[in-house]
């Protein structure tokens, strides 16, 4: 598949740079793949849409990845740690940095490629919200860019369909954890000129068994957010409950255990919106953007919402 075939026209205003006052004000698009009908609700109304899913949340804690340097001036974005204070981590500019220089509390190790780096952090993370590059406005609580459900640390990102819940509206549905760490895999964009030439270098996920024998006798599950698909087709197809995934979902993928899925609206020319077409069909998801954008949808981290049942 091309991966222009991925690309769309969005205004610029139509970016979010900020999260609604309350959670779950955010705008719901609700598609039906059966019947193709769409309907138009606030997210507080999740429950009423639902029949019985169960619901499967990513639990992971979005750490404060955004280390600012000096000299030169840039910043280096912590993916994921390694144990022993190392860390794979993006740097910038990568061509004015060298292995063995020391920025604040962190030490280039080894230049890895593609701006990658193995770094030494000395102590615990303590820069600021890794917010992606097209909110340029400042967050005035980190807290929002945090799930109401996060428990282990360990992303570089947040898993944005999940931005949307409150505790109480947690309460109402029948709910599942799971873990995957976001990294780099989840919003490097697509470089390469079609999609199976893109490569993806795993994210670390875990699922406790016990989590994972409701999941796979739940008639019905609804995925929250892409990152918990890509837990949940990997363990189905491979039934190992912890390690690393690689799982690049594509047009034509075969679900084995995500019946319904909730997502934000994503960047062109990403993994994130391959999967949402591999999930509701390539034209359909054409459409569903082109009518969002008509509606005047909120899209990306802090944008709006869409349920695919």
């Amino acid at each position: 598949m091309d991966t222009s075939e991925l690309d769309y026209d969005l205004p610029s205003e139509l970016i979010a740079q900020h999260p609604p006052e309350r959670r779950d004000a955010s705008r719901l698009l609700v598609y039906h793949r059966a019947t193709g009908a769409v309907r138009h609700r606030e997210f507080a109304g999740l429950p009423a849409e639902l029949s019985g899913e169960l619901a499967v949340v990513n639990d992971t804690r979005v750490v404060p990845a955004r280390i600012r340097i000096e000299q030169p001036k840039g910043e280096v974005l912590l993916l994921e740690h390694e144990g022993d204070g190392q860390w794979l981590a993006l740097a910038r500019p990568t061509r004015r940095l060298k292995a063995g220089g020391r920025h604040g509390p962190v030490e280039l190790l080894e230049h890895l490629g593609e701006g990658r780096w193995r770094v030494r952090l000395e102590g615990e993370p303590d820069g600021e919200a890794p917010l992606p590059p097209y909110i340029t406005e400042p967050l005035a609580d980190p807290a929002r860019y945090q799930t109401v459900y996060a428990d282990e640390a360990g992303s570089a990102a947040a898993p944005t369909a999940g931005l949307h819940f409150t505790a109480e509206l947690l309460g109402r549905l029948d709910v599942e954890r799971v873990t995957l760490h976001v990294g780099l895999d989840t919003f490097r964009p697509l470089a390469t000129d079609t999609l199976e030439a893109h490569e993806l270098h795993g994210e670390r996920y875990a699922v406790r068994p016990e989590a994972w024998q409701r999941i796979a006798a739940a008639d019905r599950v609804l995925a929250v957010g892409t990152t918990t698909v890509r837990v949940l087709e990997t363990v189905a197809s491979n039934r190992l409950l912890q390690g690393r995934t690689s799982l690049f979902v594509t047009p034509g993928f075969e679900f084995r255990r995500v019946d319904a899925l909730l997502t934000n609206f994503h960047l062109p020319r990403s993994t994130l919106l391959a999967l949402v077409m591999a999930f509701a069909g390539i034209e359909e998801t054409r459409r569903l953007y082109r009518l969002a954008v008509d509606e005047r949808y909120r899209f990306y981290s802090f944008g709006d919402a869409m349920l695919i049942l």
